[in-house]
């Protein structure tokens, strides 16, 4: 009997992780709109326009990244929302800038999606594969605080 439910946990588990596989794409097409640009330019851009950043940072091998990439991202209001609230990057934490931002922020896990105020420094921390109705609660919490 044990061996069934292992057997079937982890067909499972492999099931999602093929689902997640088929998101290879760097450039699949989001409705979140992710700026380009230096983190200098990211935060000048908070500044100047004051508003909090988005920061989304993945790894390529992840499969729950690849996920919310294709799940999430994509949903329309999410993306309208995150349009409208935030500053939206998305990095590789294995690589360049991301990695550098990984270690500030000391990263654990990935994906990991950070809050961050114009300044710098991190307002509130997302981690995990998070479904849109999830991610859009989780910010427009942080949002909310960010009125007050």
């Amino acid at each position: 009997m044990k061996n069934l439910i292992f057997f079937i946990l982890f067909s499972g588990a492999m099931m999602l992780v093929a689902m997640a596989w088929n998101v290879d794409d760097p450039h699949m097409e989001t409705a979140i709109e992710f700026k380009q640009g230096s983190w200098e330019e990211i935060l000048k851009a908070a500044r100047d326009e004051n508003k909090v950043i988005f920061l989304d940072i993945y790894a390529t091998w992840c499969g729950p990244c690849k996920m919310l990439k294709k799940n999430t991202f994509t949903d329309k209001e999410v993306g309208e929302y995150f349009n409208a609230h935030f500053i939206n990057v998305t990095l590789d934490g294995e690589k360049g800038e991301g990695a550098l931002l990984a270690k500030k922020y000391e990263l654990h896990a990935y994906p990991t999606m950070l809050f961050i105020q114009p300044d710098g420094k991190a307002k509130a921390e997302a981690v995990g594969y998070q479904t849109p109705r999830k991610l859009l609660e989780f910010a427009r919490k942080v949002s909310a605080q960010q009125d007050n």
